[in-house]
């Protein structure tokens, strides 16, 4: 992640392999690269990469010849890079030197950014999700929103680096993002004012009586250490923990090593998640510690069609440990592991080296994590208005993604019925004044979801409680 906070990449993988292969990129460092990574795929043999590469150093000469105007060799080897790399999946990126520079740099309050993450599908640019508080989410950008034009300048054919690029500027700076989102009738112009995101990714509800509703925005650095603060105080304040709420809706990821230590504050001992690249020989499986700090009390998770790569790692850990109910809509689908190699000449590749699985073995590519209870969110005045829903993006909806082709359908055990339940919940809160409410009910009285889930988290301690009781009585 930028340290401006607009994401760029779903890169979640903080390795970074640097190959050092010259001062240029010239036609015969290409033809070596080809043939070093063809050594990779036993299906096509080196003679027949070089021929197909011949092909390429004829044209590239014909053009060097006789092509009506003077033209820039490394303009044209760095342009055949990225249509070459546009025929694999929209997360492997070719970035030039300017580019490369600008994302490794310390920004140092110099630059701005939006505060969203985005991705290509079937060649529009759109939004993943707005990290909540940026700019982005405070012009109303959301989920699942199509940018058409940034500044005026046409999306279409922009690769996810050059779209970033455009979006990157001196903060303070305004920068008009034309709209398509599902409703409209024609695209709007939304306004935003670039910042330095100061990101807080964790945010912390005293739900009261013990109980906890913890929101994690993204995974950056001190997610964990910040969790694991706001826990402390609660259990300082309460003696114990009842349970807890714990929010990743909209949460496009992040680092990876902060989703497992996040984990791991709640899973006793097990797999937390593989990273399995081609060969399966040098998968790295990620294990609980053994910690037994936050253990002995139910868990609730809610994710939603945003929640992604980081986000998507802690519910499938918790939910295949069996910590953790997941609750909400299927995620995004993000998984897979991205690793920067650096090229001599400044340049850099940024490919897709390996995906992730869960501690049952099931890959989160292209499939997200399925809830364990299917909730749709309810938005009162937009159901009011509209009559329903949106249709949402997944991974599985972008264009040359990795997976299965064919979408799956998300099932889960349990369902619930929002008609009666929302009708009540709508009846009671619409008309309240706001000002006097605690921090719980103001939660509560806007967010159906999180109404739900504290229910169900009520529930399952009343319930447990219940079967301690009958348990003590049947001893006697």
């Amino acid at each position: 992640m930028d340290q401006d906070g607009f994401r760029w990449s779903n890169t979640m993988s903080r390795r970074k392999t640097k190959i050092i292969l010259g001062t240029f990129i010239s036609i015969v460092t290409i033809i070596c690269a080809a043939l070093l990574f063809g050594g990779l795929n036993g299906k096509v043999s080196a003679a027949d990469r070089y021929s197909d590469l011949q092909i390429f150093t004829k044209v590239l000469n014909l053009i060097g010849k006789y092509y009506v105007e003077e033209v820039d060799t490394k303009k044209l080897i760095y342009g055949s890079i990225k249509g070459m790399l546009r025929e694999l999946d929209p997360h492997t990126n070719f970035l030039s030197p300017e580019v490369y520079e600008e994302f490794e740099s310390e920004t140092s309050g110099k630059f701005g950014g939006l505060g969203i993450e985005i991705t290509i599908q079937k060649g529009q640019l759109t939004i993943i999700a707005p990290i909540e508080d940026s700019p982005a989410w405070k012009a109303g950008i959301k989920a699942g929103d199509k940018i058409i034009e940034i500044d005026g300048v046409v999306t279409k054919g922009l690769t996810l680096v050059e779209a970033a690029q455009k979006m990157r500027g001196e903060k303070g700076a305004k920068i008009k993002l034309t709209i398509f989102r599902e409703g409209f009738t024609d695209p709007k112009d939304f306004t935003v004012t670039r910042e330095v995101i100061k990101l807080h990714s964790v945010k912390y509800t005293d739900m009261e009586d013990g109980y906890v509703y913890i929101k994690i925005t993204n995974f950056i650095e001190n997610t964990e250490s910040d969790l694991q603060k706001h826990l402390e105080a609660h259990i300082k304040k309460y003696k114990n923990t009842k349970g807890i709420v714990l929010d990743m809706r909209g949460n496009p990821g992040g680092i990876l090593d902060q989703a497992i230590k996040v984990s791991d504050m709640f899973i006793e001992d097990g797999i937390i998640v593989s990273t399995i690249p081609r060969d399966e020989s040098v998968k790295e499986v990620a294990m609980a510690k053994k910690s037994k700090d936050y253990v002995g009390f139910p868990i609730i998770v809610l994710i939603n069609e945003s929640s992604a790569s980081a986000s998507e790692i802690v519910a499938g850990a918790l939910q295949d440990n069996q910590r953790a109910l997941i609750m909400g809509q299927r995620s995004f689908g993000k998984g897979t592991v991205q690793t920067v190699v650096k090229l001599g000449d400044g340049s850099a590749l940024k490919m897709t080296t390996a995906r992730y699985f869960t501690p049952s073995g099931k890959s989160i590519q292209a499939e997200g994590i399925h809830p364990d209870i299917i909730l749709e969110q309810i938005e009162p005045e937009t159901l009011e208005k509209s009559g329903g829903q949106g249709a949402v993006t997944r991974e599985a909806d972008i264009d040359g993604h990795l997976g299965k082709k064919k979408k799956s359908k998300a099932t889960a055990p349990g369902t619930i019925s929002e008609g009666d339940t929302f009708a009540f919940w709508w009846s009671q809160t619409k008309n309240k004044d706001t000002k006097d409410l605690s921090p719980k009910q103001m939660l509560l009285g806007r967010d159906f979801q999180a109404l739900q889930a504290y229910n169900y988290l009520k529930a399952w301690s009343v319930m447990k409680s219940f079967a301690v009781q009958r348990a003590n009585k049947s001893e006697k």
